[in-house]
């Protein structure tokens, strides 16, 4: 291979990468890598690692942070009640409150085979679309299941029936490695008993949710909508089989549609939205942006339950406490990044970019210098996202069309911090069902538009894989 330019070689020694043949490889770690969530990056690594304010966040700013906190963590009670703050949950909820979910900020999990309920992982529902629904899914994305609605919620306040029960059951799928040894996979599949309010629509559609790590989400919210499109290759112009593509949602707020971002298909354009959507859904709770309760026109022991809102229609989560939690879920900072210099990491990161995970997992974005907050601005991080919609295969399609993701279509989830999910929420089930017991099954249910790094990880030898394995956990 010819000799670089001086000038080039300097750079690329500077960045921590040499040449060899046609491709750059890693040999120390670049400048600033270890900082995941820039200037905002907290140093802890322990079971709190999720919970912590951005660093660069004023000791002033920490106080509606940890008020913030303080609604997050708390239970809401039923209404009517003494604590008018907090009242108003139902009828119809998954749970009582955010924490219940997003485990000390973490990953949640499917539930388990003698768990009451399934907090922590929640069912979509829809029925297939159709052209006399075109207003609905232009403004919700979806056609709701007519009797149970959207999400499926499987407990209420006393008075209330309850939607039904969600058990998952697995059936084992066993792939073979190149090298010969062999890792058994298992496949979900989902069961729905005790209907409360009789049988569903005999099309439903069904797509298990489980809550995803609360860190970082005020960085993401700060890309600019031109680096996130700047990515995005619908066509597959440059022939990598990549094929990225934006979901377009409805704004609430504004009326109108926009880039998604947020969700495991990217169907939210924002964090005010994201946390109302989850405040109704999750919990039954009013906001003023969706003042009405998760009721059908079916549940009518749900349309004439007790709520919480004020003697003037004041929703039962007030302007204030909204802020408060928006501004808590926009400054959870990422965790640095662990060991970016040891030997083993380095070769697997070489071995990422080899596969070419990175043409999906970016790396590295800079956030606008105009972010809703001032500490989240101009920021370089790294969350290896691209926040785009990519096929994933038939084996872990939901077959559930939601805006313009397909029933195949799943955005890339960030990898930011994904090494410390044992240590924060006490598990390391991966994948938006939870269906992955470690990283590598993760991995190894890549297909679709991954079916070709799928396949380079499968030819990777035992070292190999330890070393993937290895900066995965460093992330």
């Amino acid at each position: 291979m010819p000799s670089l330019p001086l000038r080039l070689s300097a750079l690329l020694l500077a960045l921590g990468l040499s040449a060899c043949d046609d491709a750059p490889r890693f040999t120390k770690a670049e400048p600033g890598e270890a900082r995941s969530g820039g200037a905002a990056t907290v140093r802890k690594s322990d079971q709190n690692a999720f919970s912590l304010p951005s660093a660069n966040l004023s000791p002033t700013r920490r106080l509606d942070f940890s008020v913030g906190n303080s609604f997050f963590r708390s239970p809401w009670v039923t209404a009517p009640s003494t604590t008018t703050a907090r009242d108003g949950l139902g009828p119809l909820f998954n749970t009582n409150g955010c924490q219940n979910c997003h485990i000390k900020d973490g990953r949640g999990h499917p539930p388990a085979p003698d768990a009451e309920n399934s907090v922590s992982m929640l069912v979509r529902l829809s029925i297939p679309n159709a052209p006399a629904y075109a207003k609905l899914i232009e403004q919700v994305g979806v056609v709701p299941e007519p009797v149970y609605g959207g999400q499926f919620q499987d407990m209420a306040v006393p008075g209330v029936t309850p939607e039904g029960k969600v058990r998952v059951e697995y059936t084992p799928v066993v792939v073979r490695f190149k090298d010969g040894s062999e890792v058994e996979l298992r496949k979900p599949s989902l069961q729905i008993s005790q209907l409360g309010y009789g049988p569903m629509h005999p099309d439903t559609r069904f797509s298990a949710r489980v809550a995803p790590p609360m860190i970082g989400l005020g960085l993401l919210e700060a890309i600019p909508d031109a680096a996130i499109l700047a990515n995005a290759d619908p066509q597959d112009k440059d022939r990598n089989g990549i094929k990225g593509r934006p979901n377009l949602v409805w704004d609430d707020a504004q009326q109108k549609t926009v880039l998604g971002r947020f969700g495991w298909k990217a169907g939210q354009p924002n964090l005010n939205q994201q946390n109302v959507h989850a405040f109704s859904g999750d919990m039954g709770l009013t906001t003023r942006l969706r003042p009405f309760d998760d009721c059908t026109p079916t549940q009518t022991d749900c349309l004439q339950a007790p709520n919480g809102n004020g003697p003037d229609g004041e929703p039962e989560v007030s302007d204030n406490i909204l802020r408060l939690v928006l501004f808590y879920s926009r400054n959870l900072g990422v965790p640095a990044r662990r060991d970016v210099n040891d030997a083993q990491v380095l070769a697997g990161k070489n071995l990422f970019f080899q596969a070419g995970c990175q043409s999906c997992h970016t790396p590295t974005f800079t956030t606008a210098a105009t972010a809703a907050e001032p500490e989240l601005a101009n920021q370089v991080i790294r969350p290896y996202s691209d926040l785009l919609l990519h096929d994933m295969g038939e084996g872990l399609a939901d077959n559930r069309t939601e805006f313009q993701a397909s029933g195949r279509d799943w955005r890339t989830p960030p990898l930011w911090g994904i090494g410390l999910t044992q240590t924060v929420s006490g598990h390391t089930q991966f994948l938006h069902d939870g269906r992955a017991r470690n990283l590598l099954e993760a991995v190894l249910w890549h297909g679709g538009e991954a079916q070709a790094a799928q396949r380079q990880v499968l030819a990777f030898s035992a070292e190999q894989r330890a070393s993937l394995l290895a900066f995965l956990n460093s992330l």
